[in-house]
């Protein structure tokens, strides 16, 4: 199967973060790189919330925003510790698109560098919990990050991707057997992933992939998460608000089937 990396043109600008009270900081080391996630607590517990089931979001390229924060917070309030993981290193923040495809382009290229710093969010986070039931998001640049986390045979339990990139970097010695559960969002009008790529997708997962399921959204295209992309659909980056809310409804379905409510 032929494996290509093209460099997504994500447009959209996203505002200044503003962090709910009860996503905090939290720092932690991948080899000699400082980095400055964000940590959000199971709401279902005041004493114990090391066995909440624990989920790791992977933000777009531009790094965390108040969108994966309120992502986060959603997952906190339905009894799950979340890691808002930072991929690029404390105070390394893209301002702009020019920044965030020099930033994103340093982990899509390095695949290896990508899961180190992937790998190091989880064994942070497992000092946090002591569950095994692991789930990862990510939107965009992130979907792309959790897709590779998976392909890599990491002990997680379920992958979740929003409008991410479905081609791969990963040479056949860094990959390992996808145990996790796959779910894929995909704009079926986006532009930036070829038709050839998404059938490129689904041949590896039938290969590989134990379980998965791939839904494609009328009409979406690039960012249909994210009410920041705007609303021209024709700039191929535009918010799709009903692609957004079923996509979310999917998720945590997909996410309870296992987990329970």
């Amino acid at each position: 199967m032929k494996i290509l990396l093209p460099l997504l043109a994500f447009t959209f600008l996203l505002p200044t973060p503003v962090y709910a009270q009860s996503a905090k900081a939290v720092e932690y080391m991948d080899n000699e790189t400082q980095l400055e996630s964000q940590w959000v607590e199971s709401e279902c517990s005041e004493n114990d919330t090391s066995n909440a089931p624990l989920i790791l979001v992977i933000p777009q390229w531009k790094g965390i925003s108040a969108h994966e924060i309120g992502v986060a917070e959603d997952l906190g309030a339905k009894c799950n510790n979340v890691l808002v993981v930072d991929m690029y290193g404390k105070g390394i923040r893209p301002e702009n698109t020019e920044e965030a495809a020099a930033q994103s382009s340093k982990y899509k290229n390095d695949p290896a560098l990508a899961l180190s710093r992937m790998n190091a969010a989880l064994d942070f986070a497992k000092t946090k919990t002591d569950t095994t039931n692991i789930s990862v998001l990510g939107y965009c640049f992130g979907g792309t990050m959790a897709l590779n986390l998976a392909r890599s045979g990491s002990d997680i339990e379920r992958v979740v991707s929003f409008h991410g990139g479905l081609d791969t970097s990963m040479t056949e010695e860094m990959r390992g057997d996808i145990t996790a559960s796959v779910l894929v969002h995909h704009g079926d009008a986006d532009p930036h992933v070829k038709e050839e790529t998404v059938e490129e997708f689904l041949a590896e997962m039938r290969d590989h992939a134990p379980d998965w399921y791939f839904i494609r959204y009328a009409d979406a295209v690039h960012a249909f998460t994210e009410p920041s992309a705007g609303n021209d659909p024709s700039t191929g980056v535009a918010y799709n608000e009903k692609a957004d809310k079923r996509s979310w409804s999917a998720t945590l379905d997909f996410l309870e089937e296992n987990i329970g409510k």
